[in-house]
C-alpha cells in the first residue's frame, strides 16, 4: 500500500495546520471550551471558509467530492490540537447519512448549509439499551396522514449540544435488533416534543440526550426508503470510528512529543531525564506503537469504500490496535510527567482525557477484538 500523500493532500494538511497553529493555542482552548455550546462559533465558519466542512460532499452541493483519506488528514490535526468542534458529528455523521442516504431534494437543502457552516448537525442513534448493536432500535416512528409521529429516547449524541438538526434513527417495523425496519429522520432541535438535555464529556466535547414525545415530521423528512437505513447507519459509524481513530492518532503524536520535550527539559539530579535509557526505551515502545496505529488507521480509511464485510473488518482491526495504543501511549505520557500530568494546567491531562473518550466512541478495543474473531474476513 503506498502512504505517499499527494501534493494536494500535503497542501491540505499544512493549510490546517497553519489555521490551528495560529489560532488554536492551548490558552485560546480553554477560552473556546467555556462559550455556552463548548467550542467556537468563530473558528468553525474559519473551517468553512477554508473548505473543510464540505471536503467529502459532491461538488454540485457545495463540496470538493475528496476522498476519506483527506477527511483522516484533518481528523489527525485536529486530534493535534485538541479542536472542540462538532466536526465529526456534524460533517462526518450527519452530513455522510444526508449526502449517502437522502435524495436530491434533501441534499440540496442541507448539505450547503453543513458546508458553509450556517447548520451544525448531529447522528442521534444509540439507546441506552442498545450499547453496541447497531440495529437495536427501540425508538418508534409510525405513520400519520402523510407524515410520522416518533416516540422515543437517544443516547449520549456525540457532539449533539449545539445541533440544530438531528438524523434521528427511529424503528417503522419489526422488532428491536432486527437489521430490517428502521429508518431515519430529520428532526429540527426546536421541533415540538422533542427534549435536547446537553451535558459536557469527560474527553472535553460536548454531547446532548434526546427525548422525543410525539414529534410530528412531513414525509421528506425521512431519510432514503423506510425500514432500509441500517446499511446507511453502518456506513456512517464506520467513517465516524475511522475519523476517531484519526483523531487519536493526532492526539498521540502530541502526548508523545509532548512527552519527549518534558523529558528533554525535566532536569533531576543535575541532569535531564532523557538522559535515563529505561525512560528513552519508553517513548521508543510509545513511538513504536503509534506508528502501528498511524498505519493501520491509513489501511482502514482506504477500505471505507470497500464492500461491507472487508470494510468492517479493517474498521474493527484499526480501533483494536489504535485502542490499544491509546491506553499505552496515554497512561506512558501521565506518569513519565509525574504529579503534573494530573493537573488541569498542564495539556497532557486534556490528551489523555481526549484519548480515553475516543478509545471507547463506536466500539472500544474489547469490543472490536470480539468482532474480529467472529469475522471471516482476512485482512492481509
Amino acid at each position: 500500500m503506498n502512504f505517499e500523500l499527494t501534493d494536494d493532500q500535503r497542501l491540505l494538511t499544512e493549510s490546517v495546520e497553519k489555521l490551528l497553529l495560529a489560532r488554536y493555542g492551548f490558552d485560546k482552548r480553554k477560552q473556546y471550551a467555556s462559550e455556552p455550546c463548548g467550542w467556537s462559533r468563530e473558528i468553525w465558519h474559519a473551517f468553512a471558509d477554508l473548505g473543510l466542512m464540505g471536503l467529502t460532499f459532491p461538488e454540485k452541493y457545495g463540496g470538493f467530492g475528496a476522498s476519506p483519506v483527506e477527511t483522516m488528514l484533518v481528523m489527525q490535526s485536529f486530534g493535534r490540537h485538541l479542536v472542540l468542534e462538532p466536526y465529526l458529528a456534524s460533517v462526518i455523521l450527519a452530513g455522510g447519512l444526508v449526502s449517502r442516504a437522502g435524495d436530491d431534494r434533501q441534499r440540496q437543502r442541507i448539505l450547503p448549509q453543513i458546508a458553509s457552516g450556517s447548520l451544525v448537525a448531529a447522528f442521534a442513534h444509540g439507546e441506552p439499551q442498545a450499547r453496541y448493536n447497531l440495529a437495536d432500535v427501540v425508538t418508534q416512528a409510525r405513520r400519520e396522514g402523510e407524515g410520522w409521529l416518533i416516540d422515543g429516547a437517544k443516547s449520549f449524541v456525540i457532539q449533539g449540544s449545539g445541533a440544530e438538526l438531528f438524523v434521528v434513527s427511529a424503528r417503522v417495523a419489526g422488532s428491536p435488533r432486527d437489521t430490517s425496519g428502521i429508518a431515519l429522520f430529520l428532526v429540527s432541535a426546536d421541533a415540538p416534543g422533542l427534549q435536547v438535555t446537553r451535558y459536557p464529556t469527560r474527553e472535553g466535547l460536548h454531547a446532548a440526550d434526546l427525548r422525543l414525545s410525539g414529534v410530528r415530521l412531513a414525509a421528506a423528512d425521512c431519510l432514503g426508503e423506510p425500514g432500509k437505513a441500517l446499511p446507511f447507519i453502518e456506513g456512517a459509524v464506520a467513517a465516524g470510528a475511522m475519523a476517531t481513530c484519526a483523531d487519536a492518532v493526532g492526539a498521540m503524536q502530541a502526548a508523545l512529543d509532548v512527552t519527549a520535550s518534558y523529558l528533554k527539559t525535566r532536569v533531576q539530579f543535575g541532569a535531564p531525564l532523557a538522559n535515563l535509557q529505561a525512560l528513552r526505551h519508553r517513548l521508543v515502545d510509545m513511538l513504536v506503537m503509534l506508528e502501528q496505529a498511524r498505519s493501520i488507521t491509513m489501511f482502514g480509511t482506504v477500505k471505507l469504500d470497500s464492500v461491507a464485510a472487508e470494510r468492517d473488518a479493517a474498521v474493527s482491526a484499526s480501533k483494536y490496535i489504535v485502542g490499544t495504543a491509546i491506553r499505552k501511549i496515554s497512561q506512558e505520557a501521565v506518569q513519565l510527567h509525574g504529579g503534573i500530568g494530573m493537573t488541569d494546567e498542564y495539556i497532557i491531562s486534556h490528551l489523555f482525557r481526549r484519548l480515553s473518550g475516543l478509545e471507547k466512541y463506536f466500539g472500544d478495543a474489547d469490543f472490536h477484538l470480539g468482532m474480529l474473531a467472529n469475522s471471516r474476513e482476512r485482512l492481509f
